[in-house]
């Protein structure tokens, strides 16, 4: 009888018969195949990658030809739940976990806030991913997009939970803002808080990248507080909220400052100002910001402190200096 050899399983599984489906035999394995829908074809989260042996799988019957053509499945992606095979085949399973369901639903909600042209200060957020190219040369597009999502997705559960919202995104790198609702002065801290969170979430994505596909990337974060012009930009029927303006591009400067200086996360002086009291400084970095004269100090921040722990204390001494590298993204 014919074998499913499973990524990231790491075993072999062989049929109980020419009629076994892929997902019946993983049940039958005690492997943990997603089939949210019971395995109807009405989801698509059993879906599998074919990694070899496709010529093994037998053609599409309805069910799974409706769905494929309406998620635009590549021919090596195939709902488990429908598809029998008549030859030995490597697979890896798409989605792994609730997380992996979040996902790949098709179902997105889209709730912009509406405002017209204002000056106001927020803080912005830009994040990047350090070494994203050479994790993704050896992957096959599918993936590729996948972990993205799933990268994303991650970091909009951290900033949304802290008050920001995703603006944009630049292929493997994302511009956040807080404060567009509130009139408080607390952008800055949410900000900040927001970064060093989507950090630490990194590090708990990282043994998924680690088990899936055998290696792991890093990013970094840079925080800016200041003035911008906020509105709903667009045409009348793709208008989204956006900033615009030199702070936000200080802040995408301030997070390629990262590269340089060997930190994950630095934040601007009108930051650190806001919030001092707040945060544990590791150094104070001296830096030459492309486009602009004169010098900046960037702060590193590694952590949060208890309110008014730093009460009284002088800022740390500069201990580094870093120059900014160019810039490839358009502003």
């Amino acid at each position: 009888m014919p074998h499913i050899n499973y990524v990231p399983d790491e075993c072999e599984v062989e049929l109980s018969g020419d009629d076994e489906t892929i997902l019946r035999a993983s049940l039958r394995s005690s492997i943990p195949h997603t089939h949210v829908c019971g395995g109807q074809a009405r989801c698509s989260t059993c879906r599998v990658m074919i990694l070899n042996g496709l010529r093994h799988c037998n053609p599409r019957n309805e069910k799974e030809r409706a769905m494929a053509e309406r998620l635009h499945f590549a021919p090596n992606i195939r709902l488990a739940c429908q598809t029998t095979l008549t030859g030995d085949i490597k697979l890896r399973r798409l989605v792994l976990d609730r997380q992996d369901i979040e996902v790949t639903s098709q179902l997105r909600e889209r709730a912009i806030p509406s405002r017209i042209g204002e000056e106001k200060k927020i803080a912005i957020l830009f994040s990047d991913i350090r070494g994203f190219t050479p994790f993704a040369e050896s992957l096959v597009p599918y993936d590729v997009v996948h972990v993205l999502n799933r990268y994303f997705t991650y970091m909009g559960h951290v900033i949304s939970r802290h008050g920001g919202m995703i603006n944009n995104y630049m292929g493997d790198g994302l511009m956040a803002l807080f404060g567009l609702e509130s009139e408080e002065d607390g952008a800055a801290l949410q900000a900040v808080t927001a970064g060093l969170e989507m950090l630490q979430a990194m590090e708990e994505f990282k043994p998924y990248l680690d088990a899936v596909y055998h290696r792991t990337f890093e990013m970094g974060v840079g925080v800016h507080y200041g003035e911008a012009v906020v509105g709903a930009l667009g045409a009348s029927d793709s208008q989204r909220m956006t900033a615009v303006g030199d702070a936000v591009n200080l802040a995408n400067r301030i997070e390629t400052a990262n590269k340089e200086a060997g930190t994950h996360m630095l934040i601007s002086e009108d930051t650190y100002r806001a919030v001092q009291e707040r945060v544990t400084v590791r150094q104070r970095i001296p830096v030459q910001v492309r486009g602009k004269t004169g010098e900046y100090i960037l702060y590193e921040v590694v952590s949060l402190a208890e309110p008014h722990a730093h009460e009284g204390e002088a800022p740390p001494p500069p201990l580094r200096q870093a120059q900014d590298a160019a810039d490839d993204r358009p502003e």
